[in-house]
């Protein structure tokens, strides 16, 4: 390829926390691999297992997040350094001793990073699978048809309520929707047709997953066009709405019982009404009591319309047409606002998590604590399995319906709608399930894989030092991050913007979404060739919605048959670009660009090295009536911590307690599969501000549907407050830099595992180690 000036690099030495080796680094059109030979111990009469053999580490252009070039003057004869930081947390420096090489390296990782020009030019579509995977396709693993099946959803499952319709099978009545959809039976596609623009993208309430117990349902959607004085609405809209809570209403004399610990059912009566966030149009929980004199199980149902966003957002909205439902249209039915900040706002908090770790390529500090604290990062995580755990409890325990949504209801409502059936239904909590439930409420429902993940780079992530490429990166951040700012001052800029500008996204007017009111633009097909990230889009939602799953594994290490590796790796295959699933943002794009046909399904990765991601603790049993073994399970919110794994520290270095892991792994081999990408070098990591989240708003349940019941009125969603341990680890300096002549400090400080140190450099038993995926 003409992108790379330079393909090989003898004495380049790497440099990795404190440990450093001196091999060869190869630039390849997909990878960057950096390949030595450990040193073998002098006085050794038999070698080590592993000293003497190759070592490699991969590391896949998309995965790199910042690269910064470290040119060195002639006179302090240093060498010149190459400094990366990967979207997996791993951070890395090369030296090298010759500054044409070294700028001839870093012109090349440019190029083929944010220089590519196509997405047709990734991994993905040269990638060659092992003889392992190809007997596998991935594809097939997920058919809507099939899943609606096993909910009681058919051609003929009309006696449910609901039924398929095939309005968008070419993608025209909704571009970004799946083509099969699921509506009311009691609604024609006529009504469809007229509804489908009173919702923003044309993403009408449809159903993703209906419970098998008690029929109740969880339907998506986008916000609604209700108008600056929310006086607009939509008649077809609103009888979808109701036909989907009509679908099984509570009869005198039915519904299924709700059973406490003691196998008793359990009196509605009694429980404490959930509170909204500024919502006064709910009724009391008299007033709910009193609508009806029959205390039957199921007359308890109270129907949510949920919008993930904190409800100033919605109401900012409204200056562009937007906004939330005007709840006098929406009969039987409550509102509840979760309070979710946007993609800027989780963009920013990822951020600061990352400068948390600065200096990790040459020091061997723990995660600056307080830029730990800032990120608010497990408030954000608590924040959305809090919004996930309502969900739940209204769907699986008091047999209501809820309705989803954000903005355009492809970020926030995915996080909700996927982490509650997570605790709803046994199924999803399989190996095989889980990647139904990504296949179905992620890829097909439309999340901006593309747009979220900055595939293609950017030059703004490329710096000299000394020379900013691509404009102030400070001012860059600010601007990119201005929804930290006055709600409705931004609130006003994007109304401005919707003026002014063509309005081509409706998430970027979400208040905070798009300070400067600049569009976002749409997931079709002609944007899917773009060749350029805008670092505005960006935002690690999938991340979070993997560390929410985390949280609820290591809370219930028996109710999952995957193990945390598996969500490790995934999150690893979000960025490799090296299987095609993730590459789209809609489905559309897929069957337009034949992705099918085109890319593997990163579920050949996994499905063909099972054993590998199973949790030997898993247990299907279900039962209701024994503590621990029911059918739904609710994260606990107090016990929400930082996902040390994933960031490659230990437990102690992330939240400051020493406690054995909660889900038993299979051993790791000690040498890592060698298929292109895997062998890239996973080290990932932050710390916390220490331990648990603790705030006023978290229910403190743990095992037991039935107990968590009791406990919904607890479910509030003010603002977390977070309580920092005892004993926190040790913050690295704060200083902006390192002094450049840190190289040879190093050098003259590194000391091998025993304590000695080996000509200057580190005995590589430490680096073979740590070469490997961090999955022992």
């Amino acid at each position: 390829m003409d992108k790379i000036k330079i393909s090989k690099v003898e004495n380049v030495t790497l440099h990795k926390r404190t440990t450093q080796a001196t091999g060869t680094l190869h630039i390849s059109t997909h990878h960057l691999i950096f390949e030595h030979r450990p040193d073998v111990p002098a006085n050794t009469k038999a070698p080590l297992k592993g000293h003497g053999r190759v070592k490699e580490m991969w590391i896949t252009y998309p995965m790199i997040a910042s690269c910064v070039y470290r040119p060195m003057p002639a006179v302090l004869r240093q060498d010149h350094a190459i400094r990366l930081r990967c979207r997996d947390f791993t951070f890395v420096a090369f030296h090298f001793s010759d500054e044409t090489q070294a700028r001839s390296v870093y012109d090349t990782i440019k190029a083929l990073t944010c220089g590519l020009g196509s997405f047709n030019k990734l991994y993905a579509f040269s990638y060659d699978p092992p003889p392992i995977e190809k007997n596998i396709n991935g594809w097939q693993i997920y058919d809507a048809r099939k899943e609606f099946k096993r909910m009681g959803i058919s051609p003929k499952g009309a006696d449910l309520g609901w039924r398929l319709t095939d309005i968008n099978r070419d993608y025209e009545y909704s571009p970004t929707y799946p083509s099969l959809l699921v509506v009311p039976s009691s609604v024609s596609d006529n009504v469809l047709k007229h509804g489908r623009e009173y919702r923003s993208r044309f993403r009408i309430p449809a159903l993703t997953y209906l419970h098998p117990v008690n029929n109740c349902s969880i339907t998506r959607s986008s916000q609604p066009k209700c108008g600056m004085f929310q006086k607009e609405r939509n008649p077809q809209d609103e009888r979808l709405v109701a036909a989907i809570f009509s679908t099984s209403k509570p009869l005198a004399g039915a519904g299924m019982p709700i059973l406490d610990d003691d196998g008793q059912q359990f009196d509605p009566d009694m429980q404490e009404t959930a509170t909204s966030l500024g919502d006064k149009s709910r009724p009391s929980t008299d007033s709910v009591a009193n609508q009806s004199s029959d205390k039957v199980y199921g007359a308890q149902q109270r129907n949510f319309i949920v919008d993930a966003r904190p409800q100033v957002n919605a109401v900012a909205n409204q200056a562009t047409g937007m906004g939330s439902e005007n709840m006098e249209f929406y009969k039987d039915a409550t509102k509840e606002y979760l309070g979710i900040a946007n993609i800027h706002v989780m963009r920013d908090s990822l951020n600061k998590i990352a400068e948390a770790f600065a200096h990790t390529d040459y020091t061997d500090y723990g995660p600056n604590q307080d830029l730990l604290a800032k990120s608010k990062w497990l408030d954000y995580i608590s924040l959305v399995l809090r919004g996930s755990s309502l969900v739940a409890r209204q769907v699986g325990i008091n047999h209501s319906h809820v309705l989803i949504h954000c903005s355009d209801g492809w970020d926030r409502t995915s996080q909700i709608s996927a982490l509650s059936q997570l605790c709803l239904d046994p199924y999803y909590r399989t190996l095989e399930g889980f990647i139904v439930l990504v296949e179905k409420d992620w890829v097909s429902f439309g999340h901006m894989f593309r747009h979220r993940s900055g595939f293609l780079s950017s030059e703004k992530w490329f710096e000299i030092e000394n020379e900013r490429v691509g404009g102030n990166r400070k001012a860059d951040n600010q601007n990119a991050n201005s929804g930290n700012g006055n709600a409705f001052g931004n609130a006003l800029s994007t109304a401005r913007g919707f003026f002014t500008k063509k309005n081509d996204s409706r998430e970027s007017f979400d208040v905070n979404d798009a300070g400067d009111g600049s569009p976002v633009s749409a997931p079709t097909s002609k944007s899917a060739k773009h060749t350029t990230t805008n670092v505005k889009e960006t935002s690690p939602i999938f991340h979070q919605f993997l560390d929410a799953t985390y949280q609820m594994l290591r809370q219930h290490p028996t109710r999952f048959e995957f193990n945390e590796r598996f969500l490790r790796r995934l999150f690893y295959q979000l960025y490799s670009c090296q299987y095609g699933t993730f590459l789209w943002d809609s489905e559309r794009d897929r069957v337009q660009e034949q992705a099918y046909d085109r890319t593997r399904s990163v579920w050949d990765y996994f499905l063909s090295r099972r054993d590998m991601f199973v949790n030997d603790q898993y247990d299907p049993t279900i039962d209701d009536k024994v503590s621990g073994k029911e059918r739904i399970i609710l994260p606990d919110t107090n016990q929400v911590k930082w996902w040390h794994e994933l960031f490659g520290r230990t437990d102690i270095e992330m939240n400051g307690t020493s406690q054995a892991p909660t889900v038993s792994l299979p051993k790791e081999p000690k040498e890592p599969i060698v298929t292109g990408i895997e062998n890239s070098e996973i080290s990932i990591g932050p710390a916390a501000n220490g331990g648990s989240i603790s705030g006023q708003t978290a229910s403190a349940f743990t095992n037991g549907a039935a107990r968590l019941t009791a406990g919904l009125g607890n479910l509030s969603f003010a603002k977390n407050s977070t309580s920092a341990p005892s004993s926190r680890p040790q913050s690295p300096p704060t200083s902006e830099s390192l002094p450049r002549a840190m190289d040879e400090q190093i050098k003259s400080a590194a000391t091998n595992e025993s304590g000695t140190t080996t000509n200057g450099r580190l005995s590589f038993s430490a680096f073979a180690r740590d070469n490997a995926f961090r999955d022992n």
